[in-house]
């Protein structure tokens, strides 16, 4: 893995530069990574049947590719950026479905363990959106953690990279983090 690490390292430095060929073979190193995340986002949502995996990474691929200009650490870097694209797609495709539905009854949708929350299925990813926004604005560091385990699929390591701290820190994010969204998502 470290090798392979850095390698996309290495060709996201190359495309950052403006090297077309090493986007090709970034593609080709990543393609099945980033499939695996979407498809990780389409099995929990309960609408898949209006978005397949494909259409989610095919969508965030274009995004990510105007990014060229940043100044690339590392591939968890790189999949932090997939992390947020690919949240930021599903939550303007939910409140888009919602925005033409009534609000239904409460609806228990897991938050890596369980999470109580209210109105229709579509409806979640816009609260917990909402939520892991307000959050983010007293705890950045711990919302970030949310947003690369949660919607990046990444692991306490990567996470403990991306953000340069110990994994146990990461740990101890986390666990703040989910008490106080399952608090804010909690219609009781």
């Amino acid at each position: 893995m470290a090798s392979a690490s850095v390698e996309v390292t290495r060709l996201l430095n190359a495309w950052s530069s403006g090297d077309e060929a090493a986007l090709a073979q970034l593609t080709e190193r990543v393609y099945d990574e980033l499939h695996r995340m979407a498809h990780r986002h389409m099995r929990n949502e309960r609408w898949a049947d209006t978005l397949q995996t494909t259409a989610l990474l095919n969508e965030a691929y274009l995004r990510l590719i105007g990014t060229a200009a940043i100044q690339w650490r590392d591939r968890a870097q790189f999949f932090a950026l997939a992390a947020q694209v690919m949240r930021r797609i599903l939550v303007d495709a939910a409140r888009a479905r919602a925005a033409d539905k009534r609000p239904g009854r409460t609806v228990h949708v897991a938050l890596d363990e369980a999470a109580v929350v209210s109105d229709t299925p579509d409806a979640f990813l816009p609260a917990l959106d909402d939520a892991l926004t307000a959050f983010a604005r007293i705890a950045p560091r711990q919302a970030k953690v949310v947003e690369l385990r949660y919607f990046g699929g990444l692991t306490e390591e990567e996470v403990a990279s991306t953000l340069e701290v110990a994994p146990r820190t990461v740990r101890r994010d986390w666990e703040l983090a989910r008490a106080w969204l399952l608090r804010e998502l909690d219609p009781a």
